[in-house]
């Protein structure tokens, strides 16, 4: 049988699987929440849940990449973003316990007022809609080059496949798929670990040199990852509806194990491209690595970033469903909310049409939403409803600096790759939350 006949019958296999074993949702708290005989995850059940949504198949794809282009380094950089999970973990645990806060919507509407909400709304839709499209491009490279037949036709497919057991459980279906997901990527990982260091010429001490920690080859994007983390996870519905169903203690317990755990296996999977630097083999390293080691090694990374892709895309279409029917009030019944999933299917598919970049889709819009930082790290001080509006407006200002390449260069300070991304980040936050407070201070 064909490699690509194997990789057809991973994602249909695997999808019928899930699609059997996936619990039927016949109530909105079990579609919705995940409650199950007013049961909540439970803290393991959680913290893998919250590993496995994080890491994409988009995610994987650019750590094994920064891998190969910066060593260890890259792969470090990118983990950056897993100090998300401990900053979203504390700070909602304070919402619930000292806000008494019951979801992201409800603490914007009682201190900022509808107007807000809607705005927040539009920026978690973004974030939403470029998930669909994100990772289902990373599964159609593995069927054909950019625009073939066979690429769209995976993309297709493997969306269907996934959309028809998410509609059958909703959020129950994402974090029991996320269980078995967490457990298979888990395994499959050790696997190629494995084979990577089986090789004689690849050792501890290659991984060690294989990068330079300076701003140029890799700490640009970390610094960068490390300041979005304190706005990034708070745009993430897939994150957040997390951190509301299932008590304070054990929601703040599971982020801060997921934040380190999230970290590591994205850091774990970037050798992958460090075997590949030090081997050197060019392209999109995770796949030209699996082409390497022969169909078996292949077939294990495939397995990875469909298990990873299908996770990030049932979270997706669930809480994309949970957004409008219960955040938004727009139909809070189970067919809504179904229905909603087939929406955002649809449309997130769209920009594969158009040759969209994936990394695009974290680094610029974690700079769009760091207007948000100063809102939910100083959640406690009193301010002007204008507060929110100027905050969020000051970070779209930045994000558009950066998409347009309009930044001035004489406040860029450090060079390389990602500089732009990094002084763009640091001006921003600094001007985000010097203008949230501005009104507070005049109010004075």
């Amino acid at each position: 049988m064909s490699t690509e006949n194997w990789q057809w019958l991973l994602v249909v296999g695997s999808s019928l699987i899930l699609f059997l074993l996936s619990p039927y949702a016949k109530t909105t708290d079990a579609f919705f929440k995940a409650t199950h005989n007013k049961k909540s995850p439970n803290v393991l059940v959680l913290t893998g849940s919250l590993i496995i949504s994080w890491i994409f198949a988009k995610s994987i794809t650019v750590a094994a990449n920064l891998g190969l282009d910066f060593g260890l380094v890259g792969g470090v950089a990118y983990a950056g973003y897993y100090l998300s999970f401990a900053v979203a973990g504390v700070l909602i645990y304070q919402l619930r316990t000292k806000g008494g806060y019951t979801s992201i919507h409800d603490f914007l509407t009682s201190k900022f007022g509808k107007k807000a909400v809607a705005i927040f709304t539009f920026l978690i839709i973004i974030r939403l809609f470029n998930e669909v499209w994100s990772n289902t491009m990373v599964i159609g490279s593995y069927f054909g080059e950019t625009g073939s037949t066979s690429y769209y036709t995976a993309i297709i497919v493997f969306t269907v496949l996934t959309l028809s057991y998410a509609i059958k459980g909703g959020l129950s279906s994402s974090i029991f798929s996320d269980v078995i997901q967490m457990v298979l990527f888990s395994v499959l990982l050790i696997i190629i670990l494995y084979t990577i260091f089986s090789v004689e010429t690849f050792t501890a001490k290659n991984i060690t040199t294989s990068g330079t920690w300076s701003f140029e080859l890799g700490l640009n994007l970390f610094f960068a990852a490390i300041i979005q983390s304190f706005s990034y996870p708070f745009h993430d519905p897939v994150l957040t509806d997390r951190a509301f169903i299932s008590s304070p203690k054990v929601t703040r317990k599971s982020f801060l194990w997921a934040s380190f755990f999230g970290a590591l296996c994205i850091v774990l999977f970037s050798l992958i491209g460090v075997y590949a630097k030090t081997q050197g083999i060019k392209g999109q390293a995770a796949v030209q690595v699996g082409k390497a080691f022969g169909l078996v090694i292949l077939l294990v990374i495939n397995f990875i970033m469909i298990t990873s892709a299908a996770s990030t895309l049932d979270s997706t279409f669930s809480s994309f469903s949970k957004l409008l029917a219960v955040d938004l009030g727009l139909g809070k019944n189970i067919t809504f909310g179904r229905l909603a999933m087939v929406g955002i299917a649809v449309l997130g598919t769209i920009p594969i049409f158009f040759n969209a970049e994936i990394l695009s889709a974290t680094t610029i819009s974690g700079t769009m939403v760091i207007g948000l930082t100063p809102i939910f790290l100083f959640w406690k001080y009193e301010v002007p409803k204008i507060s929110f509006y100027l905050s969020i407006g000051c970070g779209i200002l930045f994000g558009l600096l950066l998409i347009f390449k309009a930044f001035p260069n004489a406040l860029i300070f450090t060079k390389g790759r990602y500089a732009d991304l990094l002084w763009i980040n640091v001006w921003g936050i600094f001007c985000c939350n010097l203008i949230y407070f501005v009104p507070r201070w005049i109010k004075k």
